[in-house]
């Protein structure tokens, strides 16, 4: 479950520099990034809502690059600054980035380094997080980003802390959100942070949004698998462990049949996936428990049983920790959302479970990693390795920068 940073230990403030004001909020776009996710800080720091109750921030829109930036349908923007003027924010939000297997400019990582050296909060929403990745900002801390991408961004950039099933992640100065509806989720946290609950609750009401939302990202976690894994000798273990779900068996068997040890079986596992695959095996009987309670009449006894658990309670523990709810209430809630004519009666034969996924699954999804705070639950990465922007940049930066004591919080 997500954490509210009002119960997290404070961030140690830091002072702000040169000519940086604190309600100024700079916006860096790029050519290709998607509309709606570029639209949500704009919207929520660029318009004057003093008359109910919001304070006002002062929005300055950035090119990270040369224009026009050409974005969702063809559209053409031309952004009323450049680079230079980012050195006048207290708060710069990258919204996202156009591609998670291509660099950004060299450019713009600078001027992100630069703002943060000089006490700026920097703030990555989606694939945002892979531009402040590529700046060596997350180097060391923990961040988030669509579950989708999660995985490839804990394999591209191992240092980062990758932590899948939040909303948002608030590491003091620098924050990171999941993808579209969770960046509203953390705009919102930034204006409660800087103005309190009732600025935040006012700007939610004028955006017909929930002020906090509940959860994370795991009810949407699909059980695909990264597309690199398929070259490699664990494919054939992985696609084994999603056949025999039903079975009990643990990870100690995986490895036997990897011929490894658990820890290189451990270490190789996350290396190829950006996972931990204990966390991994028990997200794949969750969602294979998900599925039957939403396509067969198993009672829940028997649903743990078919997903290999070795007790009803297991399931339940798990089912409630990754997706928010009991087995018996999600399938009450699912059947309730579904037309009469769809729903099994009475005597209905069980649906059998769903075949294992291909290895080469065409849209890509998390694998859980283990990171330093807590063990995550995710199912795949997207796209291969491409060259990363300036590796010694990153290090050098990372290395020389203060850490800076964090908290994680999610709505």
């Amino acid at each position: 479950m997500s954490h509210d940073s009002t119960a997290a230990p404070e961030a140690v403030a830091r002072k702000l520099s040169g000519r940086r004001r604190k309600e100024i909020v700079a916006v860096l776009l790029f050519s290709g990034g998607p509309i709606f996710e570029s639209s949500i800080p704009l919207s929520v720091f660029g318009i004057d809502r003093q008359d109910a109750g919001v304070p006002r921030y002062r929005l300055l829109v950035c090119g990270g690059e040369e224009g026009p930036l050409r974005t969702t349908g063809g559209l053409e923007l031309t952004a009323p600054h450049g680079l230079e003027a980012i050195s006048r924010a207290g708060t710069v939000v990258v919204p996202a980035w156009r591609s998670i297997t291509s660099p950004p400019p060299e450019d713009a990582l600078d001027a992100l380094r630069r703002a943060h050296e000089e006490g700026a909060r920097i703030v990555g929403l989606c694939t945002g997080a892979f531009v402040l990745a590529a700046a060596g900002l997350l180097d060391g801390r923990p961040a988030t980003t669509h579950w989708m991408y999660a995985p490839t961004l804990a394999k591209r950039y191992p240092s980062v802390h990758v932590d899948p099933r939040e909303l948002f992640v608030d590491d003091g100065d620098v924050l990171t959100s999941a993808g579209t509806a969770a960046g509203i989720d953390l705009c919102l946290h930034i204006v409660r942070t800087d103005h309190g609950n009732e600025a935040a609750g006012a700007l939610a009401r004028r955006l017909v949004v929930p002020p906090r939302r509940s959860g994370g990202q795991e009810r949407y976690l699909d059980r695909s698998l990264p597309e690199e894994i398929g070259a490699d000798p664990l494919a054939e273990v992985v696609a084994w462990a999603l056949e025999h779900l039903h079975e009990q068996f643990d990870v100690e068997t995986l490895a036997a049949r990897a011929y490894m040890s658990r820890r290189t079986f451990d270490r190789r596992f996350r290396s190829l996936t950006g996972s931990a695959p204990l966390q991994w095996l028990i997200t794949q009987r969750v969602l294979q428990a998900q599925r039957l309670l939403e396509t067969s009449d198993y009672s829940v006894d028997e649903v743990a049983g078919r997903c290999g658990f070795r007790s009803p309670v297991a399931l339940r523990g798990h089912f409630r920790r990754q997706l928010g709810s009991s087995p018996a209430a999600y399938r009450a809630a699912y059947r309730a959302r579904r037309p009469q004519s769809e729903r099994p009666t009475d005597g209905e034969p069980s649906s059998p479970p769903p075949p294992p996924p291909s290895l080469h699954h065409e849209t890509p999804g998390p694998v859980p990693p283990q990171i330093r705070r807590t063990a995550t639950a995710t199912a795949g990465a997207m796209g291969s390795s491409a060259s990363l922007p300036s590796e010694h940049a990153r290090e050098a930066y990372a290395t020389s920068r203060a850490s800076v004591p964090g908290q994680r919080s999610g709505m």
